[in-house]
């Protein structure tokens, strides 16, 4: 390595991920620095190009076009139904609206669970078609070989452990990890995703103290999400976030807006217009 790239890479690896420089996107080695400087940082979830630009512009370092746009959006009740077809779609709205953000494009229930020839097929849509730098999948242990594989052939792994949503079926929403066997296996699948080269590990629904052990004994950063304050990162779905999910919302989330309230103020002042017809006035008019 010539001086001048190890300059250009460790200017890379000082970049501050919030709030930082604002000409390159966000790369894996990002991450891994700011595990190293003891950094945290947010992510947060996004599933179109408006939402996404706003968080972009915003200094979110990390956006996930989750699954969860199955819940979030296409009005089902769990991730399972969500398609390839639908991720590669929502992907590729999220990365044109962004410049800096790193993306990460879930592989949903169905698209790598055959094995890792399935999962780089779907993976490699995900990079290709929809342009996303990394690529989520939920498993540790169980997912052993297709995150090897991935990371064999250049595709970025963002591992899942906890409440695995896909798996929702057999384990239900619940904490996972409590109890100490319980506890064994969670972090057995933690170092099996690190060590088959996973670049980050989610830990949702897991008690603060066993991801905060799980944060201790890795080299790459835990991204947490009802797993207490201990983790490298925090990530929320950001419907819940701004306050536009309606009905009750997870224990875990902090709601910073109320989007929904907002949202329906302003139909409802729309529609009053319209009905008194205050709008269209002069100044919305052509002639």
């Amino acid at each position: 390595m010539t001086h001048a790239h190890a300059a250009a890479d460790s200017s890379q690896a000082s970049t501050t991920l919030y709030g930082g420089a604002q000409n390159r996107r966000i790369t894996v080695r990002d991450l891994a620095a700011a595990k190293e400087r003891g950094e945290k940082w947010p992510m947060l979830t996004a599933y179109d190009a408006v939402t996404a630009a706003v968080f972009d512009e915003t200094g979110i370092p990390v956006l996930l076009v989750g699954d969860s746009a199955g819940n979030c959006h296409l009005g089902y009740d769990t991730t399972v139904p969500v398609t390839l077809d639908q991720m590669a779609m929502l992907s590729a709205a999220v990365v044109r609206g962004t410049r800096r953000a790193l993306v990460v494009g879930d592989l949903p229930f169905g698209s790598y669970q055959e094995g890792p020839t399935q999962a780089l097929r779907s993976a490699t849509r995900l990079v290709k078609d929809a342009g996303v730098g990394a690529v989520k999948l939920e498993g540790g242990e169980r997912s052993l070989a297709q995150t090897e594989l991935l990371v064999s052939a250049g595709i970025p792994v963002m591992s899942h452990l906890g409440l695995t949503p896909q798996s929702v079926n057999t384990m239900g929403y619940r904490v996972q990890g409590r109890g100490e066997e319980d506890a064994h296996r969670l972090l057995r699948d933690a170092k099996a995703a690190q060590d088959a080269g996973a670049f980050a590990v989610v830990l949702e629904l897991v008690p603060a103290e066993l991801a905060a052990e799980v944060t201790r004994c890795l080299h790459i950063p835990t991204i947490g999400i009802g797993a207490g304050p201990e983790c490298d990162a925090q990530v929320l779905v950001w419907t819940d976030m701004a306050g536009l999910t309606g009905g009750r919302v997870p224990r875990f989330v902090k709601q910073y807006a109320a989007l929904r309230d907002a949202l329906g103020g302003a139909a409802a002042a729309f529609a009053a217009d319209v009905a008194q017809g205050a709008f269209p006035a002069a100044e919305h008019t052509f002639h």
